[in-house]
C-alpha cells in the first residue's frame, strides 16, 4: 500500500483535474448553446432554399451538374482545432480515410483539411492535385466563421471545379444531433446531385428572369449555404462532444477521489493502529 504522503498528493492532483474538466464542460455547455441556436436557426432556410432549387433544377442543364470522368476526387474532412472532445475528431478522420480507399488505385484523391486535427493527420500524406494551387488545409476558419469567410472557401472550390481540375467534391463532418449524439456525415458537394423529383407535386412558379438565369444565381448560394451549415453543425458537434467527455471525465475524477480518499483512511488508520500497537508494545516491556 502506498504511503499517505504519495496518496495526498494524488488526491490533489485528481482533485484539480476535475476542477478543469468540470470548468471546460461548463464553458462547453455556454458555447454549445449558442452554436446550436445558430445551426438550428439556419437549417430551415437552408432546407427551404434546397427545396427550391430541386424544384426549379430538374429539366435544366447546368455546369455544376456536369458528370465527368473522374481523374481529381477532393474530400473535405472538417474537424476542430482542439482536442478533448471523446471520438469526435477520430470518426472523421475514419470515414475520409474509407472514402480516400475507395478511390485509390481509380483517380487521384486530394484532401482539403479544415480544422488542426485534420491537418495534422494528413500533413504528411501525399493527397493533392497535381498542377492545382488549391490550399491542404484551412484552419483559421473557426476563429471567424462567418458566411462571408466561408463563401471565399466556396469561390475557390466552384471555380476549380469550373476549370477541371476537380471533377468532385465530398464534404465529411460531424452533424449536430443533440449535445450526447454527433452524427459523422458525408455529402456530395460537386457536381450537384439530380434532384429525385419524379412522382412528387412541383409548385408552380412564375420565372422572372428565366428558370435557367435563376438556378445559375441559385446554384452557387446553395453551395455557399450548403459549406456554411456543414461547418456550423461541425462546430456546435465539437461543443457538445466535449462536454460529453469532459462530463464523463468529471465523473470518473469524483469516483477515483473517493477510491483515493477510501484507501487514504484506510493507510491512515494503519499507521495509527501501528503507533498505538508500538506505544503499548514498549510500556508493557518496561512493566516487565
Amino acid at each position: 500500500m502506498a504511503n499517505l504522503k504519495e496518496i495526498r498528493a494524488r488526491i490533489g492532483s485528481v482533485n484539480s483535474t476535475r476542477q478543469i474538466t468540470s470548468a471546460m464542460k461548463m464553458v462547453s455547455a455556454a458555447k454549445l448553446k449558442r452554436a446550436s441556436d445558430a445551426v438550428i436557426q439556419l437549417r430551415p432556410y437552408a432546407n427551404k432554399l434546397q427545396d427550391i432549387l430541386s424544384n426549379l433544377s430538374g429539366n435544366v442543364e447546368t455546369k455544376f451538374a456536369v458528370n465527368r470522368d473522374l481523374k481529381n476526387v477532393l474530400i473535405v474532412a472538417i474537424t476542430s482545432n482542439r482536442g478533448l472532445c471523446g471520438g469526435f475528431n477520430n470518426n472523421v478522420i475514419k470515414a475520409a480515410n474509407k472514402i480516400i480507399g475507395d478511390y485509390q488505385g481509380k483517380c487521384n484523391v486530394a484532401v482539403l483539411s479544415i480544422g488542426k486535427k485534420a491537418s495534422d493527420f494528413y500533413r504528411h500524406t501525399s493527397y493533392n492535385i497535381k498542377g492545382s494551387d488549391l490550399p491542404h488545409h484551412i484552419n483559421e476558419i473557426f476563429d471567424h466563421l462567418t458566411y462571408d469567410e466561408v463563401s471565399k472557401i466556396v469561390v475557390n472550390l466552384m471555380n476549380h471545379y469550373l476549370d477541371g481540375s476537380i471533377d468532385k467534391i465530398v464534404l465529411v463532418y460531424n452533424k449536430f444531433k443533440n449535445a450526447a449524439v454527433q452524427e459523422v456525415t458525408t455529402e456530395q458537394f460537386l457536381p450537384i446531385v439530380p434532384p429525385a423529383t419524379k412522382g412528387k407535386n412541383n409548385t408552380d412558379y412564375i420565372f422572372e428572369p428565366s428558370k435557367d438565369e435563376i438556378v445559375e444565381l441559385l446554384i452557387p448560394k446553395t453551395l455557399k449555404l450548403q459549406l456554411f451549415k456543414a461547418l456550423l453543425d461541425s462546430f456546435a458537434s465539437e461543443h457538445g462532444a466535449r462536454m460529453t467527455a469532459m462530463h464523463k471525465a468529471t465523473d470518473n475524477a469524483t469516483e477515483m477521489l473517493k477510491s483515493l480518499k477510501l484507501t487514504y483512511n484506510k493507510a491512515r488508520q494503519a499507521a495509527i493502529t501501528n503507533e498505538i500497537l508500538e506505544i503499548v508494545g514498549g510500556a508493557e516491556a518496561l512493566n516487565g
